[in-house]
Formats: structure tokens, sequence, C-alpha cells
């Protein structure tokens, strides 16, 4: 199988185009953008993109792998706040302070491309399609945020597995992967970190589900066996008043 971290691919014959920013671009204004981006060497597991507190230069795309970010304790722990897949930005948090507030971890094998921001900004004066696109992308990442702090306010454990593997679910659908069966490159400590759950209780929720029927789970292969039913717990995360497990 063709390894893509390995090689340089153009924006214009990247099949991840219509989810980042050349997303609604014009062939000629695909092939601007283009020749702004940088390639990096692919990373490494456990290698950062960047650390909390570096200074902000640029935005990335994932390309390839999986990335994770999180905030550092005082006490050495880390507060995981997203975990991010091909096609994904990286880096939006960092525009106002002009510093990266979080840091980024690579959770398998990835590559990204790199986009200086001072140059984005020139040609999003030039394009207002990149500009709108752009808008956009910062409204999903808003909306997000709003989610997930509805997510930990107010459902329970299963509900917030059953949230957590729908929204994976939905973003490999997109990229033109299965949605019924796909590996978490995260640790299951890294997951209940994010959902705000003990990590025994995250292992609990997916024996769990395994055992009812809903999902397959070996090592960190997900096989969802029924997807109404695991969409159908995801859904109750939205009412109010439910109390966490």
């Amino acid at each position: 199988m063709l390894d893509i971290t390995s090689i340089k691919i153009a924006c214009s014959e990247c099949s991840l185009s219509r989810l980042c920013l050349p997303m609604s671009l014009e062939e000629q204004e695909i092939s601007r953008l283009d020749a702004v981006l940088k390639r990096p060497r692919p990373l490494k597991r456990g290698e950062d993109l960047f650390q909390a507190g570096d200074a902000f230069h640029s935005l990335y795309v994932i390309r390839a792998g999986t990335v994770k970010t999180f905030t550092p304790c005082e006490d050495g722990s880390e507060q995981v706040i997203g975990f991010h897949l091909p096609g994904e930005l990286v880096g939006l948090d960092a525009i106002e302070q002009e510093r990266h507030m979080c840091s980024a971890r690579v959770l398998e094998t990835s590559s990204v491309c790199e986009l200086p921001f001072d140059r984005l900004q020139e040609l999003a004066l030039e394009i207002p399609s990149l500009q709108k696109h752009f808008f956009r992308l910062l409204s999903q990442e808003l909306a997000k945020d709003e989610t997930m702090l509805l997510l930990l306010g107010k459902a329970t454990a299963e509900e917030r597995l059953a949230t957590f593997l729908i929204n994976v679910a939905k973003r490999f659908r997109a990229r033109g992967y299965s949605d019924k069966e796909f590996n978490l490159s995260m640790s299951r400590h890294d997951i209940g970190n994010y959902l705000g759950l003990a990590v025994e209780t995250i292992s609990r929720m997916f024996s769990r589900l395994q055992d009812e029927g809903v999902i397959s789970v070996h090592r960190k292969n997900i096989v969802i066996n029924d997807l109404e039913r695991l969409a159908a717990m995801a859904h109750r995360s939205a009412r109010c008043g439910s109390d966490d497990e």
C-alpha cells in the first residue's frame, strides 16, 4: 500500500482537499495556496508538532495519521482537549495570543501540511472564498467546543463514550473510510482524559458495549455492530438533567 507520508502531494491531487482549506477554491486559487504550503518530514509517534508556550507562526493540516492536543498541568499530567484526523486544522487556538496555548503530539506516524499564517492572511484578503471557508472552520471549532461542554456537563459515562465513537465514525466516513470498522490510535487513558472519565470507567464502558453486542473490540480495532443503537445512546446525551455514572 502506498505510504502517503513519504511523498509530496499537491493540494489539487489530495483526496482531503474537500475537507480542509482548498474546499470550494478554483483550480488557480488552489495552486496559489499550494505554493505557500510547507511539507515537513513525517513525524513519528510521540513527536510534538508544537508545545504549549511556543510562538505561533503556522497552522497545520493533518494529511495522514492522528494528532492529539493537550494542555500540560503543573503536576506533570495532561488534559486532553482534542484528537485531530486527516484534513483537520491544528493550531487555531494560538491566533489571538500569537502563542500556542496547548501542545500537539503525534499518536502514530503522521504527516502534515504547514501553512505560514502571515501568508494565509495575505491570500485570504485576495481570495474571498478562502477567507469565508476559514471563518467556517473557526465556527466549527467553536461549535465543537460548545458540544463538548454540554457533553461533559450532562451526559452519563455510556453516553459520552457512545457520542465519542459516533463522532469518530462520522469523521472517518467523511474521509471515505468505513464508519463501521476503524482503529483508535489514542489510548484508553487519553480517551478517558478527554471525556472526563477514569480509565477504569472507559474500560468498563467498552466491555459493556461489547457484551451487549453494540461493538466488538480487539485492542485498538473497533467494529460497530449496531450503529443505530450506538447513535441512540449518543443522542440521549443532548437531554437535560442527565446524571453521570
